[in-house]
């Protein structure tokens, strides 16, 4: 009887030590076919709330939250190819047959990713504003290597910053990203709840990440939403060569919407996908 006990207690303490390393936290609401919501940076979960109530009567909503944002306890260590395996590996003990992949920003960079690791195991890809190598946006020409020591001075000026500072820091950033000053602020009270080394881990693993060669191995129907407001036909066009080599894939534009699409603009938000969602086959371009 005390050997069964303790083999329950080690037991069960295994179990709480792989939900605290964990790189990600899953809420699940609604119901139907599988959807993944994955956050962008220094945000949480909550960021879709919109989305979610869009979808839930149609979809099973699995919505996260990774760790050392937003309040989400931090991981030793973390870097995004863990945060890469560990999704997939989510995808697979929970047994979710095929989901709709959506990441915003960082977020939608992971769900690229995952879809490029195995190429069967989404339905759909849905990036907002998240693109396979964030630098080549601004410099078409630039390599992984070439973006490395800007990378590890990023690294570097988040790692110490106090709560405080990365709230002023990311607040600055945040006046270019959303619209609305109360969403702003709502964005900069989770990046306060962030921890600095893993943003600035993730900055530099994002910088020093080249997606662009692995799009061609998408073979789920990709859509990556772009946000228009203010950009140039030319950044426009490097959003469209960020994607160019996945076999099924469309660019549309949120003309209204800054790079937080789903708070500056959710109708337009809800109306692509929607309609995304809604088609088969290969698209027509």
């Amino acid at each position: 009887m005390k050997l069964a006990l303790r083999i329950t207690l080690l037991a069960a303490a295994a179990q709480i030590a792989v939900c605290q390393n964990t790189s990600f936290s899953a809420v699940v609401t609604g119901s139907g076919k599988p959807m993944i919501l994955i956050p962008g940076l220094e945000c949480p979960g909550a960021v879709w709330n919109g989305t979610v109530e869009h979808f839930r009567d149609r979809y099973q909503l699995h919505v996260l939250t990774l760790a050392g944002f937003a309040g989400q306890p931090a991981v030793a260590g973390l870097r995004l190819p863990a945060v890469r395996d560990d999704l997939i590996r989510y995808i697979r003990d929970q047994r979710l047959d095929r989901p709709v992949l959506v990441g915003h920003s960082l977020g939608g960079f992971l769900a690229l990713w995952v879809a490029a690791t195995v190429p069967d195991l989404a339905s759909r890809v849905i990036s907002v504003d998240g693109v396979p190598f964030l630098p080549s946006l601004f410099n078409p020409a630039v390599q992984p290597g070439e973006s490395r020591e800007q990378a590890e001075r990023m690294r570097k000026l988040y790692a110490p910053l106090a709560p405080s500072q990365l709230e002023a820091m990311s607040r600055m950033a945040l006046t270019q990203m959303i619209s609305d000053p109360k969403n702003i602020e709502m964005a900069a009270a989770w990046a306060s709840q962030s921890d600095s080394a893993f943003v600035g881990q993730a900055i530099y693993d994002l910088m020093t990440t080249d997606l662009r060669p692995e799009v061609s191995r998408i073979t789920a129907p990709l859509l990556l939403i772009v946000a228009g407001k203010g950009a140039s036909p030319q950044a426009r066009a490097a959003y469209e060569d960020q994607v160019a080599k996945a076999p099924d894939h469309r660019v549309v534009v949120a003309d209204g919407a800054l790079h937080f699409v789903m708070l500056d603009d959710p109708s337009f938000l809800h109306g692509a996908m929607d309609r995304f969602l809604a088609e088969g086959g290969r698209h027509e371009r």
